[in-house]
């Protein structure tokens, strides 16, 4: 017999569709969703809720009864960056929803619309958190801050993730990691200051541009010879600019770069390690250097009996042969500061594949994907969240 949630789902595919494509023309960024927050709001009060909006760009609301709550949770935020999808429906703002987000509201509105309509059979309290910031890594904490785990308190979390454009990604295919699942990524700014003098007098400066090329080259040997390979680490530098004409010794320069990593003890290790080789190096030749850390979050880590638990749930639904455990993925969620107070776990729906000619990935302007993933991953979000309080009573 099919779930009921997923049979449900299916009878709203055309809502769930025309959700997403109004979303995704919004394509809003950062705490800047005053078209999507409005849009929201309204879906979530036509099914009965009474949503507040939480924080900077926040909506939480909820359904059931006292007992153990569950949240569940969906990032609204676009990218920065002009679409080249063709989609009819496409942003024409220069940003565009190619990560996925605009799925993921769709998904949970119809996610909270189908709990609404089951609330009476509800052993516990779902939370809903529609969030805004997650492409700044900034969003979740900014909930979290506002309240978004308490009042009532929150004992579980779960997030969902479209997958496009990987071997695996198959249509409705549910991939976790148990354990470590994302890397860690923390933006970091590194300062060279020297002494500016001209071109043919190098002797009466001290050359920033050459020192930050050594610090480039320094920074590697943090990798080859102090991190065993096995950790998975990894240290960029991706931006360099510094001097003020092109026949002087440049007096300063100016790096960023991205620390990656799955540990908070090998990314406290290797933010020390940026900073010490840095300062060491401008002072061999004669400068100073400062290096800081600008922004990031921590490695993002699902709970691995959580995992275990939401991961029946999901193979009760889709099937045993739809469910993987994938081990650590290389990319970045801030999702990752729930996980740091509550059990969680976040999990990865296919929304095609390489051979179903999804072969451009997220984050890429022209991804595309197959929309058939929002019945799915809509019935995901109800199912693991009832059946959870179920067994939670």
């Amino acid at each position: 017999m099919e779930n009921v949630y997923l049979k449900r789902a299916k009878e709203l595919t055309g809502e769930l569709t025309d959700h997403r494509r109004t979303v995704h023309g919004y394509a809003e960024t950062e705490f800047d969703l005053p078209k999507t927050l409005a849009f929201v709001e309204a879906e979530l009060k036509s099914y009965g809720y009474e949503p507040v909006r939480m924080g900077r760009a926040g909506i939480a609301c909820t359904v059931g009864k006292p007992g153990k709550c569950i949240l569940l949770r969906a990032d609204m935020d676009a990218l920065p960056m002009a679409e080249e999808t063709g989609y009819e429906f496409a942003a024409t703002n220069g940003n565009c929803h190619s990560c996925g987000h605009d799925c993921h509201v769709s998904m949970l509105l119809a996610a909270a619309k189908m709990l609404k309509e089951r609330e009476a059979e509800l052993k516990g309290t779902v939370k809903f958190m529609f969030q805004p910031a997650e492409e700044k890594l900034a969003g979740a904490q900014d909930m979290i801050d506002a309240g978004i785990l308490e009042n009532p308190k929150v004992d579980a979390a779960v997030g969902l993730h479209v997958a496009v454009g990987w071997d695996n990604s198959d249509l409705g295919r549910i991939l976790y990691a148990r354990g470590p699942a994302m890397y860690a990524a923390n933006a970091i700014r590194i300062r060279v200051e020297g002494k500016s003098a001209h071109g043919s007098t190098p002797f009466a400066g001290v050359d920033a541009i050459t020192i930050a090329a050594h610090i480039v080259i320094a920074l590697q040997e943090i990798l080859a010879r102090e991190i065993p390979c096995t950790d998975h680490s990894i240290v960029t530098i991706g931006k360099i600019k510094g001097g003020d004409t092109e026949n002087t010794i440049g007096g300063h320069a100016e790096m960023w770069g991205a620390i990656r990593t799955t540990s908070y003890e090998n990314l406290n290790f290797l933010l020390k390690r940026v900073q010490e080789i840095s300062a060491g190096v401008a002072e061999t030749y004669r400068g100073k250097a400062v290096a800081e850390k600008v922004y990031g979050i921590g490695p993002l880590y699902n709970d691995p009996a959580l995992s275990d638990q939401i991961g029946k749930y999901c193979r009760e639904m889709m099937g045993e042969d739809k469910v993987d455990d994938i081990g650590t993925r290389f990319g970045t969620e801030d999702f990752a500061v729930i996980g740091e107070r509550i059990p969680a776990v976040m999990l990865n729906i296919g929304a095609g594949n390489i051979a179903d000619g999804c072969d451009r990935t997220l984050h890429h302007a022209g991804m595309t994907l197959k929309e058939e993933v929002l019945p799915l991953g809509a019935a995901v979000y109800a199912y693991c969240a009832e059946r959870y309080l179920s067994e939670a009573e």
